[in-house]
């Protein structure tokens, strides 16, 4: 017999249906509320709302488990590599050798831009914002690509689409890159796999020779990355989308989405909070205290996390990442050192430890993405190449779910009752 709760109110019942997920999770079915009752419920942030059924995720906070499509994200991290790990979120299932090859295939062959979309790029000034551009190439791309511009085309398209964007996006990020660093752009090479590609894009030229272990690093950071359950970026993706807007616009909102400081862009808050503490003379422990100074408005980013109440399992994956990558380059930086001091306090710290403030992923990535060599303000667009296959899951999911309908929140209204019209001689 299937579950129910009753709403009282004003001697009146209400019963709301209960939906049970595979792992046991319920909710409360509210959809038919305001037609029996006139209610709403309000919940500022959608904090407690959930706005669909979906497949490709499972992320339980308290427990501190991650998992795409059913598989740890632990063993993904260790055993597969970020082509693999995209295909699984897209198609909900690991592919064969042929299936990855393939996959992979098409993602080296879309790792080119039209002319015009190149003209685009170079237009911004190299200040401008790297997470602005991508946005805005991305969307541009919509104009080239007609075929792709309604939601109803075959999933031989979507197989397409997906791996075009795949190469697409990460051409466009080392294109603004290179041109920003007053370097000559240098292009896509078939023989590398995703990450080692990328690396090639950004950092190529005469002699360069990609160094295959801190390639392998980057693919667990973008695995880490690839998705992360109804955060605001995807739901913005998915918000868009349900209006039928095409998967350009849809994946570009998302990008604008992840740009904020309190989503993609904590890693690069990360390390201007570690420019700030170096400019202040380095003494990482005088920050500390400032952070749990509630007086104090100093806020210690990269620690804690708004989902996860125990620990973040994408940081301790991250963490040993960060260690093989910092002992492979012997990078000496004040700021990196800065980092390790305060994640070495933190942790014996009974202030953070009780409260469970630990280093998060952005903490790591940050550390990860300076050590690299790549600048502050790219840092959430390496966020953004490793969420890419996570939002077109998330898109591709709810396109394929029957009697899919227009996002459209509630509110309560809260400003002036009705008034009268006063003409301007009067006012």
């Amino acid at each position: 017999m299937s579950e129910t709760a009753k709403l009282e109110l004003n001697g009146q019942t209400y019963e709301l249906p209960v939906i049970t997920g595979t792992e046991n999770e319920k909710a409360l079915d509210i959809s038919q509320l305001r037609a029996s009752s006139g209610l709403i419920t309000m919940d500022i942030g959608f904090v407690n709302t959930g706005s669909c059924h979906s497949g490709v995720t499972f992320l339980n906070g308290e427990k501190g488990i991650l998992r795409y499509r059913g598989y740890p994200i632990e063993q993904l991290a260790e055993k597969s590599n970020f082509a693999e790990v995209s295909y699984l979120l897209y198609n909900g299932e690991l592919p064969n050798k042929n299936q990855l090859e393939e996959f992979r295939n098409n993602i080296k062959k879309s790792a080119e831009l039209p002319q015009q979309i190149e003209n685009i790029i170079d237009q911004f000034p190299i200040t401008a914002h790297p997470m602005g551009v991508i946005s805005a190439a991305c969307a541009s791309l919509a104009g080239f690509y007609p075929e792709y511009l309604a939601q109803e085309y075959l999933a031989e398209q979507k197989q397409k689409v997906f791996a075009q964007l795949m190469g697409q996006l990460k051409v466009i990020a080392s294109r603004f890159y290179r041109r920003a660093q007053d370097l000559q752009v240098v292009k896509s090479d078939p023989a590398l796999n995703f990450s080692e590609d990328f690396l090639n894009l950004m950092f190529g030229g005469k002699d360069y020779v990609v160094d295959k272990e801190i390639a392998e690093a980057l693919d667990v950071l973008l695995i880490l990355h690839a998705d992360h359950e109804q955060n605001c970026s995807t739901s913005t993706v998915r918000v868009i989308g349900s209006s039928k807007a095409n998967v350009f616009a849809s994946v570009a909102g998302g990008i604008d989405a992840l740009w904020g400081q309190l989503h993609g862009g904590a890693n690069q808050a990360v390390l201007e909070m570690l420019e700030q503490i170096q400019k202040d003379g380095g003494d990482y422990k005088k920050f500390l205290d400032k952070a749990k100074d509630k007086n104090d408005p100093f806020r210690l980013m990269g620690f804690g996390h708004r989902v996860y109440k125990n620990f973040d399992p994408r940081a301790k994956i991250i963490k040993k990442a960060c260690d093989n990558v910092l002992s492979k380059l012997g990078v000496k930086d004040q700021l990196l050192d800065i980092a390790k001091g305060l994640e070495e306090e933190a942790l014996k710290d009974p202030y953070f430890v009780e409260r469970k403030l630990y280093p998060n992923v952005d903490f790591y990535s940050g550390i990860i993405y300076r050590a690299l060599g790549i600048p502050t303000n790219m840092f959430t667009v390496m966020f953004v190449l490793g969420r890419l296959p996570g939002w077109m899951a998330q898109w591709k999911e709810m396109t394929e779910t029957p009697g899919m309908k227009i996002a459209r929140p509630r509110q309560i209204y809260t400003g002036y009752g009705q008034r009268e019209f006063i003409n301007l001689d009067n006012r």
